[in-house]
């Protein structure tokens, strides 16, 4: 195939560098450290999830930053003797050992992912031929996994390669092509897939239909979003399932079972599998959504995910600038009752929070939702897709809109709920639509304690020099952390609104607010070294603190000093976990030294001691393909015929590789 032989003439800026992954994992392994590790964090651990393709032998290949198998990179903070100074860290990294990376790692001869990189689907100038000869190879390949000869059958084609999170006794790792994987803490092995009802190798849990249900199309239903929402008050889990057929999203609530025990069949915790979201236009690549205490948001942007596209000589993955966005607002448990709301195109991956502004009836005495805010990560164009693949973003043919500057900021948006208007016609308005902020802003997140509800603080990533959607041969480098007040910049801009959609509360550029010596600014920026560079950070809450902000935040840090004069890591280069103070985002408080780097990925998550210590029990876990085995073959004879076959298995693999 061409584009597997084909040479870059410059690195791939999301395979080179520190983006490059890594060959070598590590166990549970001892770091160093400097500084303090709060007590806190002793006991917890920090994880985080992202792409790093075992295949990667040839450079040349189309490749994206949302590709590659999952790796897990955690530091966990061990509780140990006083003489010792009652903690050790210590660091791992283990793949997430799913259908594709088994089938790949029994597959020597692949020289290239078994699955088609974004890339390939997004590229508005590549072919239609090389498009569907990608996916036909990728079939071949799974098709051929459950052929005898084969050690790993490919059931699901997730790389589970994208964020992690805890709910229920269970570490969950995500991405949108397949269901959660479980894994297990501290140490980080493979547990098996979670259907909603169980996890594969785990004792105990719940018979019956899962994610997907019956029916040829089931395992489109599996399909999970990457960033479920867990309820802090109700420990449910929120999630929705993107499909490429009508109605295109389901929709998922997952109650908390472990250690709960009902006395009565009536407090028995409501469960919703796969209900249908009406009233989406079509299939989607719908990344996040927003969940408060009482509503869902979901997001039915201008950002299509359709095989269908190639027959309207577009790529699979394809933005219309000249599309509406269209937020589609149900009950929690009535997704039929959906409401949708629209606005002009944008794209939006992550959102930050979500809220209800309720007021009490005093005619019926009863609670009334007047309002659901959300706060979103919103980009005014779909450039980070295509960057990420270090392809040039196409220029829009035709537009109904004016075109906004190329923006990603922290939006709030306000929906009215108000079931009338005046004249009795129910009216979907959006009230509020502007920028809190005018510096970039992505990967959001706040305490876990206060999200649903009207917190005070989102934090969040930026970048001092460029925007999130960067320019063709870069990739995106955090240099910022960021603090944002969210209450106190919605006040201002509901005192003095700004021009809906293209408004902004606060102006001000990253240098600006580094400069500025106010101590109630309401945008804080911790600004990483020159040259070095942060991950998504996550907020550790210090135990009976007296702010929503007092405790800290965790980030793994890379300095490219260590680069060489072509931009690359050497085997020797190592990343550090900082601990800055979330109050005052100005102090690091301690660093552990790692054994190796960690490439910068995607989403992490913090694990408490509580939550490293109630996991549910289980039986086995996933293991690698024992080399030299025969597993679909083991009953049948060796033979002339046994023979014939595997040649033309290796002829094939070959040809494919």
């Amino acid at each position: 195939m061409n584009e597997m032989k084909r040479q870059r003439t410059n690195a791939h800026p999301y395979l080179a560098g520190n983006f490059a992954p890594i060959k070598r994992v590590l166990p549970l392994t001892p770091c160093s450290y400097t500084g303090i590790i709060p007590q806190e964090l002793i006991g917890g651990q920090y994880v985080r999830n992202g792409g790093n393709p075992v295949t990667n032998e040839n450079l040349g290949r189309d490749a994206h930053w949302f590709d590659g198998d999952g790796m897990l990179s955690g530091v966990a903070f061990g509780r140990c003797n006083e003489e010792e100074g009652g903690v050790r860290p210590e660091f791992v990294n283990q793949y997430i050992l799913t259908d594709v990376y088994r089938s790949t790692l029994s597959t020597p001869t692949l020289k290239t992912p078994i699955l088609p990189s974004i890339a390939t689907l997004v590229n508005p100038l590549g072919s239609l031929y090389a498009i569907i000869l990608r996916i036909f190879r990728t079939i071949l390949l799974v098709v051929l996994s459950h052929l005898p000869g084969s050690q790993q059958a490919i059931k699901k084609i997730s790389v589970a390669n994208t964020s992690i999170l805890y709910h229920d006794g269970r570490a969950l790792a995500t991405c949108e092509s397949g269901p959660p994987m479980r894994v297990s803490l501290p140490g980080l092995e493979t547990i098996g897939w979670f259907n909603g009802r169980k996890a594969e190798g785990e004792i105990g849990g719940e018979d019956g239909a899962g994610f997907g249900g019956q029916g040829i199309l089931g395992f489109m239903r599996e399909w999970t979003t990457a960033h479920p929402r867990i309820d802090p008050m109700s420990s449910e889990l929120i999630l929705f399932h993107s499909t490429f057929v009508p109605p295109y999203i389901h929709y998922s609530i997952i109650p908390s079972t472990w250690n709960c025990t009902p006395t009565t069949p009536l407090e028995l915790p409501a469960r919703l599998l796969n209900a249908a979201v009406p009233g989406v236009s079509s299939a989607k690549m719908m990344h996040d959504f927003g969940v408060s205490y009482k509503h869902t948001v979901i997001l039915d942007l201008p950002l299509s995910l359709d095989p269908l596209n190639l027959a309207k000589n577009r790529p699979v993955v394809s933005y219309d600038p000249s599309g509406r966005s269209r937020f589609g607002i149900f009950p929690r448990y009535s997704p039929e009752k959906v409401r949708w709301f629209e606005t002009r195109p944008c794209c939006i991956f992550h959102t930050a929070n979500a809220w209800d502004d309720i007021r009490l009836n005093p005619s019926t005495g009863e609670e009334e939702v007047q309002a659901v805010n959300l706060l979103a990560c919103r980009l005014t164009s779909a450039s980070l897709v295509f960057s990420a693949g270090d392809i040039a973003a196409p220029t829009p043919s035709r537009s109904t809109v004016e075109a906004e500057e190329e923006q990603c900021r922290l939006y709030y948006y306000q929906f009215s709920m108000s079931s009338s208007s005046p004249k009795g016609r129910t009216q979907n308005t959006i009230t509020y639509q502007w920028a809190l902020s005018a510096i970039p802003f992505e990967f959001p997140s706040l305490r876990n304690n206060v999200s649903m509800a009207a917190a005070k603080y989102i934090y969040g990533c930026s970048v001092s020099d460029s925007s999130f959607g960067a320019a063709l041969g870069r990739a995106v480098k955090i240099d910022s952390l960021v603090k944002i007040d969210v209450k106190t910049l919605i006040k201002r801009g509901k005192h003095s609104p700004p021009t809906p959609v293209t408004g902004c509360v606060d102006r001000r550029s990253v240098r600006d607010v580094l400069i500025s010596t106010d101590p109630e600014d309401p945008i804080k920026v911790f600004k990483m070294p020159t040259g070095w560079y942060a991950q998504e950070s996550r907020f550790v809450a210090r135990a009976n603190g007296v702010s929503e902000d007092d405790g800290w935040i965790v980030s793994y840090v890379f300095d490219e000093s260590q680069l060489d004069s072509n931009g690359e890591c050497s085997p020797e280069a190592v990343s550090e976990l900082w601990i800055i103070d979330a109050k005052n985002m100005k102090d690091v408080v301690g660093k552990i030294y790692l054994p190796q780097r960690v490439p910068y990925g995607l989403h992490g998550n913090w694990f408490s001691e509580e939550e490293v210590t109630g996991q549910r029990p289980i039986h086995k876990i996933r293991s690698l393909p024992i080399s030299g085995s025969k597993k679909a073959s083991d009953n049948l004879p060796v033979s002339a015929t046994w023979g014939f076959w595997m040649g033309i298995r290796r002829h094939l693999e070959e040809l494919l590789g």
